[in-house]
């Protein structure tokens, strides 16, 4: 029999409360600057939330400062890539290094994985729509991340681990 703790159910509904708010804030929000990515953001939005949200408050902060760095310094790398030069494998992969070196140079190395996931999460979605301007794609694929994360926090913040004594 399978039992599960008061903690497990609570972190559970957190996550789907996450998941539901991102979701329909990304899309709103996507689909005022570009609807036929309205669905990429929210799903953006959404794994953001996920990504973020820790079973205590402290987690949570901490985590949403490394994905918003990390999601900053990718959208600027991919960015500045996709302005000068189309999507290629080979230069999405060249992006990576750089932005993974950034981070070391930066001295923020636990952001390096989260940048990285943005930069290739960026630049395969410019390869798929090259109508979209590289410049709004990135800080659609931003402030996406960035809503994502502010759900994270506020349901972390509205709704606390309890405390037992």
């Amino acid at each position: 029999m399978l039992l599960l703790h008061a903690d497990s159910i609570r972190l559970a509904i957190k996550v789907a409360l996450v998941s539901l708010a991102s979701y329909l804030l990304g899309f709103q929000f996507t689909s005022l600057f570009h609807g036929a990515s309205a669905g990429i953001g929210a799903l953006w939005s959404v794994i953001s939330g996920i990504l973020v949200l820790q079973a205590e408050w402290r987690g949570t902060r901490s985590s949403a400062w490394i994905r918003v760095m990390g999601t900053l310094v990718g959208s600027i790398v991919s960015a500045l890539y996709l302005v000068l030069l189309p999507f290629n494998p080979i230069g999405m992969a060249g992006s990576i290094l750089v932005t993974v070196l950034i981070c070391y140079a930066a001295r923020i190395p636990e952001d390096a994985r989260l940048a990285s996931l943005t930069v290739a999460v960026i630049m395969v979605l410019a390869s798929l729509d090259p109508s979209l301007s590289p410049l709004v794609g990135a800080a659609l694929r931003f402030c996406e991340s960035c809503l994502g994360t502010g759900m994270a926090l506020t349901v972390a913040r509205l709704w606390p681990e309890k405390h037992t004594s």
